[in-house]
């Protein structure tokens, strides 16, 4: 373990770097020594309320859903043992989506939206693992063709729930549909599924290093595969679930945040899964910042950031991977 102490360290040095610049920036910048002066508590001003009224509670949230998507990513891709799966793949976050703007269309807001679309994504996500099995077992191949067409039907639904949805309603759907950190009420439940879902992954680690080389070489050397991969998709569905229900639709931080690791420090899951959730929280606190900032006092959709960062680096993963 000596050798994963140095990459979770950086790792680690990332996330306080990027909470420390999300705490300074905003609409309004706060000196690196007023945050300190907030923070240690010498400061109830106007900076006071500013930090721990607005700022650590999105900041709080940006990391735990980053955290939750990069966690599920990983999960994913030794499940369906397909390198380009995301959370979203097996559409969660479209029966998330659908119901949340349902919700809006009935004009549902605050904690309301968010229990909507945890409800619409567990739907989904028993509606797959239904169709999926059916009458037997199911294979990797199927749950994925099976995630991939539910997808595309709840992407029907919600092109309809635009189409018919009033202009006034409309700017909130979009903006929801591409990244939302400002509407969630509270970040308890993001931090306790975060810390839940690593305590049950990381037993799990040794299991998942050895299914990575196959389920035949799994199964010959006395790995419950069956029983693994039902846990894997649980795992990663609910914490796609909860990460959808606090932030929105965000893509590429729970595709992009494994290879990197990958790449990084290797394949091995009991320094991956941890890397992963450090390093997708600090990407996705990094891009809230940034959608905070780069056209203050308006706000960008923290999806549009990290798509911009995210296409070009997985369009480089893919060419060095090419290359090799």
């Amino acid at each position: 373990m000596k050798r994963a102490l140095l990459p979770l360290l950086s790792l680690i040095t990332l996330a306080l770097v990027s909470a420390w610049l999300a705490l300074s920036f905003g609409s309004v910048n706060t000196s690196w020594h007023a945050v300190w002066q907030v923070l240690s508590g010498s400061d109830h001003g106007l900076s006071y309320d500013v930090i721990w009224q607005l700022r650590v509670p999105r900041a709080i949230n940006a990391f735990t859903a980053g955290a939750l998507l990069a966690l599920a990513g990983a999960l994913m891709q030794v499940l369906l043992r397909n390198p380009l799966a995301d959370p979203y793949v097996l559409g969660i976050s479209g029966g998330a989506a659908a119901a949340s703007l349902g919700a809006m269309l009935l004009g549902i807001a605050g904690l309301w939206l968010n229990i909507a679309a945890f409800v619409g994504a567990l739907i989904s996500m028993l509606l797959v693992f239904g169709l999926a099995r059916g009458a037997g077992a199911w294979s990797s191949m199927r749950l994925l063709l099976t995630g991939v067409i539910v997808a595309a039907g709840w992407g029907a639904l919600i092109g309809f729930l635009l189409t018919v949805s009033p202009d006034r309603q409309l700017r909130g759907m979009l903006f929801w549909l591409m990244g939302d950190l400002g509407g969630a009420e509270t970040y308890g439940l993001g931090v306790v599924t975060l810390l839940v879902g690593l305590a049950l992954c990381l037993p799990l680690a040794r299991n998942l290093n050895v299914m990575a080389r196959g389920e035949l070489t799994a199964q010959a050397l006395g790995v419950p595969v069956a029983r693994l991969r039902w846990q894997l998709y649980v795992l990663a569905s609910l914490l796609t679930a909860v990460a959808v229900m606090t932030a929105g639709s965000i893509g590429f931080v729970g595709l992009v945040a494994p290879h990197v690791l990958r790449l990084a420090v290797g394949s091995d899951h009991r320094i991956l899964l941890p890397g992963s959730a450090l390093f997708g929280g600090s990407l996705l606190l990094l891009a809230d910042t940034v959608a905070r900032t780069a056209l203050a006092p308006q706000q960008l959709p923290v999806g549009v950031v990290t798509a911009l960062l995210g296409v070009p680096l997985f369009l480089y993963l893919l060419t060095r991977a090419a290359r090799q």
